[in-house]
C-alpha cells in the first residue's frame, strides 16, 4: 500500500545539515505520525513520502522553501524574560519555546537583560538546506474520525 492522501504514515528519520552534521533523530524512540495529504507535514518531506511503501528507506536533500522556510530578516523581538520556556538561565545561541497566538514557537536566543530578552522568531533551521535519511514504519487507511480531524491519533499522532 503506497502512501496517498488519506493515509496514516509513520515514520523515523534523521536530520543533518549541508555539512553533514546531526540535528535531530528519532531513530530509537516513537516513529513520527502524521495524515498525509492534510498539509500537517512539511511539504518537501510529504512530496518525497507520496508512493512510498512501509519498510522504504530513503534519503531526500531539501531547500529551506519546503522545509522551515527562508530566514526573514527583521525578525528580532523583545520578550520578557519569563515568557521563554526551556531552561532557567538563558544565554545568546540558546533555543527557547514562547507561546504565541499561533501556538508554541521555537526561538533563538540573541541578548539577555534582566528582564527583557531579544529572540530571533526565526525556525532555528530555517534557511538551511536539510537531508533527511528516511525510514516508512508503517501506512494505513486513516479512520474517518482522524479524517475529519485533519490529523493522525494514536503513537506518534496527536492525543486528544
Amino acid at each position: 500500500m503506497g502512501i496517498s492522501k488519506d493515509k496514516v504514515v509513520q515514520f523515523y528519520y534523521t536530520l543533518r545539515d549541508e555539512a553533514g552534521e546531526l540535528l535531530e533523530s528519532n531513530v530509537g524512540a516513537d516513529p513520527v505520525a502524521y495524515l498525509h495529504g492534510h498539509k500537517n507535514m512539511m511539504p518537501g518531506v510529504e512530496k518525497a513520502l507520496e508512493g512510498r511503501e512501509a519498510g522504504g528507506e530513503f534519503t531526500v536533500t531539501l531547500p529551506p522553501e519546503e522545509t522551515y522556510g527562508v530566514r526573514r530578516e527583521n525578525s528580532e523581538q523583545r520578550v520578557p524574560v519569563k515568557h521563554l520556556m526551556g531552561a532557567k538561565r538563558w544565554k545568546p545561541g540558546m533555543m527557547a519555546v514562547v507561546q504565541t497566538e499561533q501556538g508554541q514557537r521555537q526561538v533563538t536566543v540573541i541578548k539577555v537583560g534582566k528582564f527583557m530578552v531579544t529572540v530571533d522568531t526565526n525556525h532555528p533551521m530555517a534557511g538551511k538546506t536539510l537531508t533527511f535519511d528516511m525510514v516508512v514504519a508503517d501506512v494505513r487507511d486513516a479512520t474517518s474520525e482522524e479524517i475529519a480531524h485533519g490529523h493522525a491519533h494514536g503513537i506518534g499522532g496527536h492525543h486528544h
